[in-house]
């Protein structure tokens, strides 16, 4: 069985969220609150409309083809922060997954709980003005914008549902900073290879203006070809654009780790080799081989 779990995305919530102070534990066991659609101000679409916009602009020609077909099928668009009621309700019907509100970053166990039962738990505050290119918390659009569409393609519906079912698992045997790896170079900034060239599939990537950008064209990072070990093995980076993107021939080829045997990967890696966010091995598939400028130039400056 697949055992993934999501690393926290970035540092713990900070803030508040219609009325919901950051780390506040909601009534509800599963952390669930109620989205308060009809709550959300003028200013906070506007806000959804100035990111929907120019991310829709960057997306043509960069996004993978399931992104783009996704996004088409589902009732998003620039006006309004989209209704997680109306979402739900097209997912139901193509890959039986739903949306559900909660305050922010919720504990692994819930977290899990829900993708085991194709739940897929979103932030539900939006972004101020000031913060257009930078969040410590992911909100509804980097959740609703970088994720739901991808969830409209039933290999990475059954991927996500799969990871969250092994989650528990790996926390319990001690490896979840392993597999949270492979969640992080995948789901939240993983690349993919169409017959046209490189495509993000990425949430993390598609929901970012600079990072769609600079994972596809800049001559900085290293695209390697995904491999599940060396991915285990591997450090990222949540304070900045990744040093090194792993690329998959296909959303197919996410549902061939649900079918291996992790068991003997966790003893490999449980006390084995790290490898740093910028390292190229000898055995590595390069795509692009990065210059590694942009964070040289930034540990210049630190």
């Amino acid at each position: 069985m697949l055992t993934l779990t999501e690393a926290p995305l970035q540092a713990q919530a900070a803030s508040a969220k219609h009325g919901l102070a950051g780390g506040a534990t909601p009534d509800r066991p599963d952390w669930t609150i109620e989205q308060g659609w009809e709550h959300y101000s003028a200013e906070e679409h506007g806000v959804w409309k100035t990111l929907f916009e120019r991310q829709t602009k960057l997306l043509p020609g960069r996004a993978c083809d399931a992104f783009v077909d996704g996004m088409r099928r589902l009732p998003i668009g620039a006006d309004e922060i989209p209704d997680f009621r109306r979402l739900s309700e097209v997912l139901m019907k193509q890959t039986g997954w739903q949306v559900v509100a909660v305050p922010g970053l919720v504990p692994d166990e819930v977290f899990f709980e829900h993708l085991a039962n194709r739940r897929f738990p979103s932030g539900q505050f939006i972004r101020k003005p000031h913060e257009l290119d930078y969040l410590e918390e992911p909100d509804v659009f980097h959740d609703v914008f970088g994720h739901v569409p991808m969830l409209m393609n039933p290999a990475i519906a059954d991927y996500i549902q799969a990871y969250g079912q092994g989650g528990l698992r790996a926390k319990e045997l001690g490896v979840l900073d392993k597999l949270a790896r492979v969640y992080w170079y995948t789901v939240e900034f993983g690349l993919l290879r169409q017959r046209d060239g490189l495509r993000i599939y990425g949430a993390g990537i598609a929901s970012s203006r600079t990072e769609t950008v600079f994972s596809l064209e800049d001559p900085s990072p290293n695209r390697i070809g995904f491999d599940l070990e060396r991915v285990m093995r591997t450090h990222y980076r949540i304070d900045d654009f990744q040093e090194s993107y792993f690329v998959i021939d296909d959303l197919e080829a996410l549902m061939e780790l649900a079918r291996i045997d992790f068991a003997p990967l966790y003893a490999r890696v449980r006390d084995g080799m790290e490898y740093q966010p910028g390292d190229v091995l000898a055995t590595d598939d390069v795509i692009t081989r990065g210059t590694g400028h942009y964070h040289a130039q930034r540990r210049a400056k630190a």
